[in-house]
């Protein structure tokens, strides 16, 4: 570390914004370097002209590898390393400080328009994920920004909107994937979001900066702002933001010294933040290196048939074995859609096409492949002749094969979609090349689910692809001949119409407010407390092979944690890989529940015939609850089901469990409810004991046949009921019971 002593208050603020749209400032004297922080994190978006935060401008060519929607879907945290890995050598390699990302937000609504760029609906299998990208990528020695901290889940008034949301909620999903990215996997940055949080935005929010991420979590590194998320740069040092890009030609420096010298502003909150940048300096790369982009094309290629999902194979028309001829249809096909849009965009080192794979293969085993665009993405040419064209191409083949999805228009940073269907041209071509068609597989590329109503019973089977990165192409062609065994998951539920979406009647807000009405029911956890049915649930996943899960044993091993022991065999005649999700169930506290939650889960690899027994742990926070009242993580006293699952929506075996938990006393007050007043350990027995006390033979007899009664007043706070007790209880005995409950709390 630089000795800071000797700078001076303008040098020290200086250090705290950039020197250009991606570099920090240095200053050579004092030994402290310019730090280049750029995009990611799927890629490295290095621009070496004219620079921007949309991916208008070009960027260096890099290794475009699966994108975070893919990497969800694949629920393999080895997947997410090697891509952080692959990732930090290339950016190593460029000279690069800081890689941008992961992005870990959750999948709040399927409209976002950045969903591409996140894992998945779920906080366990963000937070793992993410924390495998950070250990990966600061592993080969760049450092890592985990994203948009917090509550950045639309992209529509992104820089403005306020995501008001309670407590709660935020604990239990919005924050535990950061949390869990933070202690487990040190990041070197944590990037705050644009928007506002209960009305205060990110970026000056001290609670959300300070207390919480480096007070509650530890935190040692420097917070960082998205491009842009300051509004008032003494508010937000104050707060806790550290660096803020890019810079502004030093006249937030200004500021930050003159709060200084006026008062407003210690100088040691300057000091600490010159501190954590500097630091940074250590992932500053000694000498420029090289990667191999062949080797990472590969690797792309092999991450990317991890992540595609097989939603549906009837007939087990996949793998394409013994059929002759293969009609490949759809623009997709050609002209492939790897990525996202905005400052994600990759330019990738090569691009490969579905369509030139799948020949490649069909040539290799005497098969004949015939092609018609189908439709044009950009939606341009004559809808009715090309499809007429692709309807006449499948209905000579054995099979069809429909490359499908969402153009980058569609879907993009910057703003959220409206729908979720497909364009009305791909819709109409599906439908029209199924009913000639012997035998219908249809592709999707997508950065966000869509929907497959109105065609999804007229074909045979589905691949999801979401966006597999450069070498996407290849995988689905490996995964379409069976090459490759799909073995991805979705991270994500498909409903089957936006309206039943949790979210659909808060996103994405109005008036620069988004209220977070759902609160934890968030994604599959709506749907299966209410019992809404859905096109395919959450984990849904279809494979070559088959697997048998048994055996489950549950052994509680304290108050609050518990390890779970599973057998898997794979009963098929491939190898394949199978996901074990373990859920638990339990209605146990005083606040509503989800129907089940992701609490662990284990992707395995087996040959045919091999069984594997895993062991998962299940923590307290497998358990817990956010207590708003206490303000803690808090596990009730009770029943608790584990529940292995096929799905969110499918339990393949369960085994109940008592935890002793927490126990709890609450502290009273004369604002407690009679109804708390008479529950409560200490208070209870004696309010009983002293009405009874009090009472005649005749007053007992009808207060024990009006108990039903009784249930009016429970709501009533114990102030007001003291009105229509008569004096039977005197104020200093409830008084004395407060403060019994008091002294049992914190006994």
């Amino acid at each position: 570390m630089p000795d800071l002593t000797a700078l001076t208050l303008e040098e020290k603020a200086s250090l705290l914004s950039g020197a250009s749209f991606w570099v920090t400032k240095p200053i050579d004297e004092a030994g402290i370097p310019a730090m280049t922080l750029t995009d990611g994190p799927h890629g490295v978006r290095l621009q070496s002209g004219d620079a921007d935060h949309l991916g208008i401008h070009a960027s260096v060519p890099a290794t475009c590898f699966p994108p975070a929607v893919a990497v969800g879907s694949s629920w393999d945290p080895e997947v997410a390393e090697k891509v952080g890995a692959a990732v930090g050598a290339e950016a190593r390699a460029l000279g690069v400080t800081v890689l941008l990302g992961p992005g870990i937000n959750i999948k709040r609504s399927p409209l976002c328009g950045r969903n591409f760029e996140y894992y998945s609906e779920d906080p366990l299998l963000s937070g793992v994920l993410g924390a495998a990208h950070v250990r990966g990528q600061q592993g080969a020695g760049v450092g890592a920004s985990v994203k948009h901290f917090a509550a950045n889940n639309q992209e529509s008034d992104r820089m403005r909107v306020s995501a008001d949301v309670d407590e709660r909620t935020l604990r239990e999903i919005y924050l535990p994937a950061f949390e869990r990215v933070v202690t487990e996997a040190r990041p070197a940055t944590v990037m705050c979001s644009y928007n506002k949080i209960n009305d205060v935005y990110s970026s000056e929010n001290r609670w959300l900066l300070t207390d919480l991420l480096r007070g509650e979590w530890g935190f040692e590194g420097a917070v960082v702002s998205d491009w842009g998320a300051v509004s008032d740069r003494v508010a937000a040092l104050a707060a806790g933001l550290d660096l803020e890009m890019p810079g502004t030609g030093g006249r937030t420096d200004q500021e930050i010294v003159e709060a200084v010298r006026s008062g407003q502003l210690p100088e040691s909150v300057v000091d600490d933040a010159v501190r954590r940048v500097v630091a940074l300096a250590d992932h500053v790369p000694a000498e420029a290196g090289a990667s191999d982009v062949d080797a990472h094309h590969e690797l792309a290629r092999t991450l990317a048939t991890e992540s595609a999902v097989l939603l549906k194979n009837d007939g087990a028309v996949l793998p394409l074995d013994g059929v002759q001829t293969i009609a490949v249809i759809g623009e997709f096909a050609e002209n492939p859609r790897i990525q996202g849009g905005g400052s994600s965009h990759i330019n990738a080192t090569r691009t490969d096409a579905a369509l030139d794979a799948m020949r490649a293969l069909a040539e290799e085993r005497g098969q004949r492949i015939e092609y018609a665009p189908g439709f044009a993405i950009d939606g341009s040419g004559d809808a009715d002749q090309l499809r007429a064209a692709g309807v006449q191409v499948a209905g000579s083949a054995d099979v069809t094969v429909i490359f499908a999805g969402l153009g980058e228009k569609e879907e993009s940073e910057g703003f959220d979609r409206v729908t979720l269907d497909l364009p009305a041209a791909q819709v109409e071509l599906i439908r029209a090349v199924a009913a000639v068609a012997p035998k219908t597989v249809v592709v999707l590329s997508n950065g966000g689910v869509v929907s497959l109503e109105g065609w999804h019973d007229e074909v045979d089977a589905i691949l999801e692809g979401f966006l597999l990165g450069q070498a996407g192409g290849s995988a689905i062609a490996d995964l379409l001949f069976g090459v490759a065994n799909p073995s991805g998951h979705l991270a994500e539920t498909i409903p089957l119409r936006l309206q039943d979406t949790p979210s659909y009647l808060n996103f994405p807000g109005e008036q620069g407010h988004v209220r977070y009405g759902e609160g934890v029911m968030v994604g599959y956890r709506h749907y299966e407390t209410v019992d809404a049915r859905v096109r395919y649930p959450f984990g849904h996943g279809l494979s070559y092979t088959s697997f048998v899960t048994s055996d489950l044993s549950v052994e509680v091993t304290g108050d609050d944690t518990a390890t779970v022991t599973v057998t898997v065999t794979n009963t098929g005649t491939r190898a394949g890989k199978h996901v074990i999700q373990v859920y638990v169930a339990s209605q146990a506290g005083p606040v509503r529940r989800p129907a089940r939650e992701l609490r662990a889960f284990r992707k395995l690899e087996l040959e045919p015939g091999e069984s594997c027994t895993a062991t998962l742990q299940l923590d307290r926070r497998g358990f817990a609850y956010w207590d708003v009242e206490l303000g803690g993580w808090i596990v009730a006293p009770g029943e608790y089901r584990i529940q292995v699952a096929k799905d969110a929506a499918t339990v393949l075996a369960e085994q109940s469990v008592t935890l002793t938990g927490d126990v709890i006393v609450p502290v009273l007050s004369f604002a407690s409810t009679v109804g708390e007043w008479f529950a409560h350990p200490i208070a209870g027995p004696a309010l009983m004991q002293g009405m009874t006390a009090a009472m005649t033979e005749e007053q007992k007899e009808q207060a024990a046949e009006q108990q039903e009664q009784l249930r009016m007043v429970e709501s009533m706070p114990m102030k007001q009921f003291m009105g229509f007790l008569g004096g039977a209880i005197p104020v200093e005995a409830l008084e004395q019971l407060i403060e019994a409950s008091k002294a049992a709390q914190t006994a």
